[in-house]
């Protein structure tokens, strides 16, 4: 049996943003049209170290893809200099359900991750859309700025961080990336100043209260929530959630896993029917996103592993063409 082995740098000479946003489109398409099978990813905390390894797997009937994510999330990682996200994502033949590939993850998810707000950003962003605001200096924080100017046109951008020291790092790393990212990017000194002019905000921390203020928002802002993964965290603040028009990756895993919505569900402050739809039914064409200019939009992504197994069937077929990777036999 031979297994094809891709590293991050495979990974990321294999697919570009914008081709890593097409497969999530029609991968949330499929998802939406019961076209999937996804359960729910399973938890393994990590008693004493809140922190958490998940595992993720999903077969898309529509585009005959099958595989699993293993992915650990172990906050005190930072302190050790070590990424945040460890991942790994296996690739299985849908047809005989044998192992054809195995890669890294920790950038697949960030590029899936991406997508995902290039997909809603794309979706549901005012058109004209030119300022974006980013909460969170990390990995996932730089693959949010890539997408969501690789669908509309950014020519300012903010980044807000806890650690002024990891904002003025992003910075300094993206000012170098070129176009799409726009060379006007500044360090915000409060969330008031990133979010004051913002036409699309992407948060992408693991904070347990908003990270910003409703008050603050401009009308018409599209916000893309990507962090907040558990029922205890929360990003985005309840008032924020009661007015805007809120579109789901998943139903089923935002309802049980988005801190951004359950906690003003437990307040009484929204209903289940708060939650306007899914962004493959809104892909689909079969039910609108943005009805107005002035209307507020919010993408609650929790993450499901159809990104995963959508993008790394992209990065296998290109890898495969590309001659990339290590073949070895098993």
């Amino acid at each position: 049996m031979r297994l094809r082995i891709l590293s991050a740098t495979h990974v990321r000479d294999a697919v570009t943003m914008a081709e890593a946003i097409e497969a999530v489109r029609q991968a949330y398409i499929q998802l939406s049209a019961d076209q999937a099978v996804v359960p729910l990813r399973t938890p393994l905390p990590v008693t004493g170290r809140d922190a958490v390894t998940l595992f993720m797997p999903a077969y898309l009937a529509g585009s005959d893809a099958m595989g699993a994510k293993i992915v650990s999330v172990f906050p005190e990682n930072t302190e050790r200099g070590l990424p945040l996200i460890h991942a790994l994502v296996i690739v299985v033949d849908a047809k005989t359900g044998r192992p054809v590939a195995v890669m890294d993850g920790t950038y697949l998810t960030a590029l899936r991750t991406g997508a995902a707000s290039g997909v809603a950003t794309d979706l549901l962003a005012r058109r004209d859309a030119q300022v974006a605001a980013i909460f969170g200096a990390g990995a996932q924080a730089r693959t949010q700025l890539e997408a969501v100017c690789a669908v509309r046109p950014i020519d300012k951008a903010w980044v807000y961080d806890t650690s002024p020291e990891a904002a003025a790092a992003y910075v300094e790393e993206m000012r170098t990336r070129g176009q799409p990212i726009p060379s006007d990017i500044s360090v915000a000194d409060s969330p008031a100043q990133a979010v004051r002019d913002a036409d699309v905000i992407c948060t992408a921390t693991t904070s347990s209260t908003p990270v910003f203020s409703d008050a603050d928002l401009k009308p018409g802002v599209h916000i893309n929530g990507i962090g907040a993964y558990t029922p205890e965290m929360q990003e985005i603040p309840a008032e924020t959630v009661v007015r805007a028009r809120v579109i789901v990756d998943s139903r089923s895993a935002s309802l049980a896993e988005a801190g951004d919505l359950i906690v003003p569900l437990q307040s009484g402050l929204i209903s289940e029917d708060s939650i306007h739809g899914e962004i493959g039914e809104v892909a689909a064409g079969q039910i609108p996103g943005r009805v107005s200019d002035e209307e507020v939009t919010f993408f609650k992504s929790v993450g499901v592993a159809v990104q995963d197994v959508a993008v790394a069937d992209l990065i296998l077929r290109r890898a495969e063409s590309l001659g990339l990777g290590t073949e070895v036999s098993l």
